[in-house]
């Protein structure tokens, strides 16, 4: 739990105090493997290096693929004007090694980010101690990607970094403890690292899956491919499945658009936004690798999503000061553009985000960001739209509160009722629209005094 400063606590009305509300619970999401659950062929590692001022805090991580196979390579990165270094770095490494890489090197506490010329030569220097300190690799003229998040405009220790990173690969492991410390080398202000790891059949082999991402705030991605030239979201989903680059380009995308493209915290896109993944065929050395058009690819991409989906989530459920988790589901559009764009505004919307924060059945605000959604004339509908509350799997009362029924409002909505449904600290929005067969979800978080505490002080 963040504790407020006491001048922030001090500035809030007696009224406005007495309403806050407590802090999603995120303890149940950390969340212990065994060393069998993580991907075969990689080696991983984290440690403090003096980016952070704290002692001890860990603000350096690496991953290395140490499989004899190229490692296949992909990347969906920040569409922001102002990219930062890493990001720029990543996507002509990611060009230059044709959908190859040896692994990543991350850094919490700098995003290196608005800083210029040096900003890139200190991107660059990160790259390659890491990649010139690994040993030689299949993948000729592969390189190591950089993930950095933090503070923007200011410069990297670059010196202490570099000099750390020696001694990351010395210490490569595939323990389960490597792995967190890997996820809490991304950390800035997040509560808890968040670390997933599965294991799924595909082509009649047992391949595994893991994945690490951080964000609390600056959360509102919008990614796509790498196209020269060109608080955050990072993430990294690393499988020993066999998958080449352009397939696994695809499905990343695919997996992106339905996951941490469908998530916001606050609205603000980051300059460093990084979704990572790598496939180093481990677990099937004897197998070509699956392309767009093998019959495993459909498995794949599908599995790959739904774990994305997992990981985004666990972004929203930590959101700066969030107290609810709203997934904001939208049914029955013409096509998942449109779906998909309704979703992010109502999950954008600060009104209806103020509005789950005071458990205020507002349903107007909802319908409001669903009318101004930027979707094709005729998308939307006034009289097919239907709203509706789905309480979440704690009510004792699990029927549906209708809110609006195709542009009608309904006569006696329980207030009472929606009281109830919007106290829980998860809780749906159900907006069909009652003009196609198609549906997206988004997944936000409420506005709290404490979120503007924690932003109005963050650089200190």
């Amino acid at each position: 739990m963040r504790v407020l400063p006491a001048l922030a606590r001090r500035a809030f009305s007696a009224t406005a105090a007495s309403r806050a509300k407590g802090p999603i619970n995120k303890d149940h999401h950390v969340l212990e493997y065994s060393a069998d659950v993580f991907p075969l062929g990689y080696g991983v590692a984290g440690t403090h290096c003096g980016v952070k001022k704290k002692a001890g805090v860990l603000d350096l991580g690496i991953l290395a693929s140490t499989s004899e196979r190229p490692t296949a390579a992909a990347a969906c990165l920040t569409r922001n004007v102002f990219k930062a270094a890493p990001v720029t770095v990543t996507t002509e490494l990611l060009a230059q090694g044709n959908g190859r890489a040896r692994g990543f090197v991350v850094n919490s506490g700098c995003a290196n980010a608005v800083t210029g010329k040096k900003g890139l030569a200190d991107a660059w220097a990160m790259s390659n101690a890491l990649t010139s300190g690994l040993p030689e690799s299949a993948a000729k003229g592969a390189g190591s990607f950089v993930m950095s998040t933090g503070v923007i405009g200011q410069h990297l220790p670059i010196d202490k970094i570099t000099g750390a990173i020696p001694g990351l690969i010395a210490d490569l492991h595939s323990t389960p403890k490597a792995w967190l410390d890997l996820a809490k080398a991304f950390m800035t202000t997040d509560t808890f690292p968040k670390l997933r790891a599965r294991s799924f059949e595909l082509a009649g082999r047992t391949v595994r899956l893991a994945g690490i991402d951080k964000g609390a705030g600056m959360i509102a991605p919008n990614m796509g491919p790498p196209q020269p030239p060109h608080a955050t979201l990072l993430g990294v989903l690393a499988t020993d499945a066999a998958v080449s680059p352009a397939a696994l380009q695809a499905a990343l995308t695919y997996a992106v658009d339905r996951s941490f493209n469908s998530i916001s915290v606050d609205g603000d896109m980051s300059t460093n936004d990084t979704i990572l993944a790598l496939a180093n065929g481990a677990a099937s050395p004897d197998l070509a690798e699956i392309t767009e058009a093998s019959p495993e690819f459909p498995v794949f991409r599908e599995q790959l999503a739904d774990f994305a989906a997992e990981l985004a989530q666990l972004v929203v459920r930590d959101g700066e000061g969030a107290t609810k988790f709203v997934t904001v589901r939208v049914r029955n559009a013409p096509d998942f553009n449109v779906a998909n764009t309704v979703a992010r505004s109502v999950a954008n919307s600060n009104l209806v985000k103020c509005a789950m924060y005071g458990e205020d059945a507002n349903w107007g605000r909802i319908l409001c960001a669903t009318g101004y959604a930027d979707v094709p004339a005729g998308a939307i509908d006034p009289f097919r739209v239907s709203v509706t509350f789905i309480p979440s799997a704690t009510c004792a009362d699990q029927s549906p509160l209708r809110l609006l029924t195709k542009g009608e409002p309904e006569a006696d909505i329980d207030e009472a009722r929606a009281s109830v449904i919007l106290a829980e600290e998860d809780l749906e929005i159900d907006i069909d629209l009652g003009n196609g067969e198609a549906e997206a979800q988004f997944w936000t978080c409420d506005f709290s005094h404490e979120y503007v505490t924690i932003n109005g002080d963050y650089r200190s």
